[in-house]
């Protein structure tokens, strides 16, 4: 695939853009996915990852259908429901359905397996699979879900994940913080970034975006460092938005 990363000039200098189209796909009949950074057969020497941000992959899930039980460690990884719902089951004892609304996040530390299946009958389910390198290596095992209010991101940043376990959302080992945002058209806000050489990769749920001079499409990816803020403009209507801010630093 021809690299069609592009860096920006302008207002917004320390940035880079992943167009929607620019995405690795995968089609496997029972599952579609798309790979903003190299992951499986993708492999883009370009996009290997954001700071501790290593995968962040759009997927969709056939009905009756799903991954089965396999091991992951030292990873933080973090699923957010989009559209139907999914059965969770893992090494660790945990069945769980999640669905939109929900955040689930596993740190993998020194070995888990899971699986998460689609047992709806007549309904495809979509969810991001995002994955984050710790900031502890070998930890202990652990799986959070939580149930998010909807309402509570209209017009307005939602925190869904930090480092911190009294802070809302789940919770990770890495100095991370994510928030989701559901905005008006042509509705304004401002992101103070938590914590000095952390960077943002801001990921287009639905809908269009500006972010300073940059415009932003439906599943298109802007990851920004060297600052401290950032606006958002909607562009359309009930258009909505994953902020992820991270350490740049491995």
């Amino acid at each position: 695939m021809e690299n069609t990363d592009k860096k920006i000039d302008g207002v917004i200098t320390n940035s880079v853009l992943h167009k929607a189209n620019t995405r690795g796909h995968a089609n496997h009949g029972w599952l579609e996915s798309y790979h903003t950074f190299s992951f499986a057969n993708y492999q883009n020497p370009e996009r290997m990852n954001f700071g501790v941000l290593r995968v962040l992959n759009d997927d969709r899930v056939s009905q009756g259908m799903g991954f089965g039980k396999h091991p992951h460690d030292n990873m933080e990884i973090i699923s957010i429901p989009l559209e139907g719902d999914l059965e969770h089951q893992d090494s660790m004892g945990n069945t769980t359905v999640i669905k939109e609304g929900d955040i689930q996040a596993m740190s993998a530390g020194t070995g888990i397996f899971h699986s998460e299946y689609n047992k709806n009958k007549d309904q495809l389910v979509k969810f991001l699979q995002i994955w984050i390198y710790p900031n502890k290596k070998n930890v202990t095992p652990r799986y959070d879900q939580i149930t998010l209010d909807l309402n509570d991101r209209h017009n307005k940043l939602q925190q869904i994940l930090s480092p911190n376990p009294e802070d809302e959302g789940v919770w990770i080992h890495q100095d991370a913080w994510f928030h989701i945002g559901k905005f008006d058209n042509d509705f304004s806000t401002s992101y103070e970034l938590k914590k000095p050489g952390n960077g943002i990769y801001a990921f287009v749920l639905k809908g269009d975006f500006k972010i300073g001079n940059i415009a932003l499409n439906e599943r298109d990816g802007l990851g920004i460092w060297d600052i401290n803020s950032i606006k958002i403009t909607a562009n359309s209507a009930n258009a909505e938005i994953l902020l992820m801010e991270v350490p740049m630093q491995l």
